[in-house]
């Protein structure tokens, strides 16, 4: 959008719709601005519900500087009493007439907030204001919108971002005011961007863990390699200590001088990934973002530690491990030692781990050492020696099996140069328990089938199919809708339910997942199972987008079916038989009688008629009925005689036969849990303002 002044001065552009909002809810707005010569503002005017501005518009910063790169402007705040409803307002300030400014890609809505973040969104960023952080000693912190680009779909950060000055030489720092609650024993991930004064300003994030009487327990530290003055994102994590309670996030920088200024955007902590399903490894000794974590040399004349600068090398993150050896000799690096799963003797274990040659040439033994209970060495088995692929990122893995008595494990490479000074990247190193990386089994509480697939290349496209003996293929569904080939894989283990199996019905999976640079499709195939059906008077009714309303009915009368047919006759003089033009014969149209049996039942099929949704009925094989998929008309409820407590109803259900919904995904929570509610929401009473049902709760659909 172009708002083009007119004259000098401040020109204003807003939305002619009030939004509906409600009173002591917190709103974020944002927008991305262009402009060769003016700084701007976003702000929120609040209206009642005649459209009388209620107090003063909450504006946002003005921008540092002019810039025609696309930059983020926004601002959030918490609709004030009166409030019903908002405008979006836009504001420049020209120097004189016919001065374009650009304006796209606006956002009005509840606040973006990282999921999975035990921080709520006022501290995670400084929309709002900065009572979410304490300044340290020798600092002052405060809110600054410097001219930053950022991606038009990265919504988690720009706009107003915090800024630590210093107030004299020597150190600054600032730390979260929130001291959420941590499970000890649980590996938590720290991170926010930093944007420090200089290439050589030393700054950091450091996580800390507290006990319950507030006494601090330990520190972790990650420090800043910066590649420029830009925003990087620096990453720290550690497992909660024996007695940790709380934690708090700090961000600061060391030997500041009078005035320098840290920036930091997205403060988040949450708990740290899985390199792999079920990896043994910690996070930080996987994915090297603040040190070598526990590894050692332990033969050999190489050298290891943390890459530099910030982004050169890192598979995971933004760091890796370098190793570099002098000499075309052979070196031995070993993990720290972790605990295997219960039950693991005898049992299958992969270590994986991503690799890049950045100088000379290497050959890599990949092995296992394992140990008892006891701490014995129990010895460590591996693979053949092999080269070390070259150019680019590689995933190197070798199968081991856990020795008797193996309770703990770490990883050993043994790492050959082929030429003097040669270095090696080594970075998302894993270690777990292999299991079958495709896996189908059918579920008759809920007549679906779950499928688990492992070990999957995140990055890659994945097409799911349902097979049947006859070699039918239909796309599975996913939370995006059909798993077609477009969508994306965001984990290395995903779990899909099939709802829409055929009862009683033989069905296999084919996956296939497409590398999106060389196109090159793994391809992989399920065995085959059956969803179960015990009573063949009951029926499936399905809402492929929302599972959780499936219900069963018991048919008491099948229909009866129409196939309606467009057609025109016209009777021509002269002639005996009439010109019958006629369309293509619709589908299946007819009457579904069903019983509920009590007042649960009856209440279930409201519940999944209630949206209109397209729904799915299944029904046992054998009966001349194949799956289909309908729109339910006027539905009519009547008693089937007897007392008035008589729970059972009959139901009358109009049928038309539809295609199948491709577009329709299956609605799921998104990784949101208890502690992202608990999180957001200071009081049940806003959870309970907030959402209208406890399916909106799950779903996060607010009023």
């Amino acid at each position: 959008m172009s708002v083009r002044s007119i004259a000098a001065g401040e020109t204003q552009a807003e939305t002619v719709t009030g939004y509906t909002v409600t009173a002591g809810q917190t709103y974020q707005v944002f927008a991305d601005a262009s402009s060769s010569t003016e700084v701007e503002r976003i702000g929120l005017e609040w209206l009642d519900a005649a459209y009388t501005p209620v107090g003063a518009i909450l504006w946002s910063l003005p921008t540092a500087t002019a810039s025609v790169s696309w930059h983020r402007v926004g601002v959030a705040g918490v609709a004030p009493a009166g409030a019903a409803r908002v405008r979006i307002v836009l504001s420049a300030t020209p120097a004189g007439a016919a001065v374009p400014h650009f304006w796209e890609n606006v956002y009005l809505g509840a606040p973006m907030r990282t999921v999975g973040n035990l921080f709520s969104f006022g501290t995670e960023s400084p929309e709002i204001d900065t009572t979410g952080w304490t300044a340290g000693a020798n600092t002052t912190v405060s809110r600054q919108v410097p001219m930053m680009s950022w991606a038009a779909d990265w919504y988690w950060a720009g706009a107003h971002v915090l800024a630590l000055t210093a107030t004299g030489s020597g150190t600054v720092s600032a730390t979260t005011v929130e001291n959420p609650v941590v499970t000890p024993g649980v590996e938590y991930l720290g991170y926010c961007y930093l944007s420090p004064p200089t290439i050589g300003s030393a700054t950091w994030v450091e996580l800390r863990y507290y006990d319950g009487a507030g006494a601090q327990l330990s520190a972790t530290r990650g420090t800043l390699a910066p590649t420029s003055t830009g925003y990087q994102r620096q990453r720290v994590s550690a497992i909660a200590p024996a007695g940790a309670a709380t934690c708090r996030l700090l961000v600061g920088m060391d030997s500041a001088t009078a005035a320098q200024v840290l920036r930091v955007e997205q403060a988040v902590v949450t708990a740290a990934p899985a390199m792999r399903a079920g990896t043994v490894l910690p996070y930080a000794d996987a994915s090297f973002e603040q040190g070598v974590a526990g590894w050692t040399k332990i033969s050999g004349v190489a050298t290891i530690a943390r890459s530099t600068p910030w982004g050169a090398y890192g598979l995971d993150g933004s760091y890796a491990l370098t190793v570099s050896s002098a000499t075309a000799t052979a070196s031995t690096i070993r993990s720290g030692r972790f605990p295997l799963p219960a039950g693991s003797a005898g049992l299958p274990f992969r270590v994986q781990f991503g690799s890049i040659v950045t100088a000379g040439g290497w050959t890599t033994t990949r092995g296992i050492r394992w140990y008892d209970a006891a701490n014995t060495d129990l010895g460590v088995t591996t693979a053949a020696a092999g080269p070390v692929p070259s150019p680019n990122w590689w995933l190197l893995a070798s199968d081991q099996t856990a020795p008797a008595g193996a309770t703990q494990a770490a990883v050993e490479l043994t790492l050959t140069a082929t030429t003097t000074s040669s270095t090696v990247q080594l970075d998302r190193v894993a270690l777990w328990q292999s299991l079958p990386v495709t896996a189908v089994v059918p579920q008759a509480s809920s007549a679906s089938v779950t499928i688990t697939l492992r070990e999957v290349t995140v990055g890659d496209f994945i097409r799911v199919y349902r097979v049947t003996d006859d070699g039918t293929r239909t796309l599975v569904r996913g939370t995006s809708g059909l798993l077609d080939g477009t969508v994306v894989v965001a984990s290395d283990l995903l779990v899909i339910e099939d709802y829409e199996a055929p009862l009683l019905t033989p069905v296999s999976y084919r996956v296939e997942l497409t590398d999106p640079v060389t196109g090159g499709v793994e391809t992989r195939q399920s065995s085959t199972v059956l969803v179960p059906h015990a009573d063949v008077n009951e029926a499936w009714l399905k809402d492929p987008g929302a599972p959780q309303r499936n219900t069963k009915v018991m048919v008491k009368q099948a229909p009866n079916w129409q196939r309606p047919l467009e057609q025109a006759a016209y009777r021509v003089a002269g002639r005996r038989n009439a010109v019958v033009l006629s369309g293509v014969r619709g589908g299946l149209e007819g009457d579904l009688v069903v019983w509920t049996r009590s007042d649960e039942e009856r209440a279930a099929l409201h519940w999944l008629l209630d949206p209109g949704h397209v729904l799915l009925w299944q029904a046992t094989p054998g009966m001349g009925v194949d799956d289909m998929y309908v729109s339910v008309g006027q539905v009519m409820e009547g008693r089937v005689g007897g007392p008035a407590m008589e729970p059972w109803r009959e139901w009358t259900l109009p049928l038309v036969e539809v295609d199948m919904p491709t577009t329709i995904g299956v609605g799921g929570s998104a990784g949101r849990t208890w502690r992202d509610v608990l999180t957001e929401f200071p009081a049940w009473e806003a959870v309970r303002d907030t959402f209208a049902t406890w399916e909106a709760l799950y779903l996060d659909r607010r009023e």
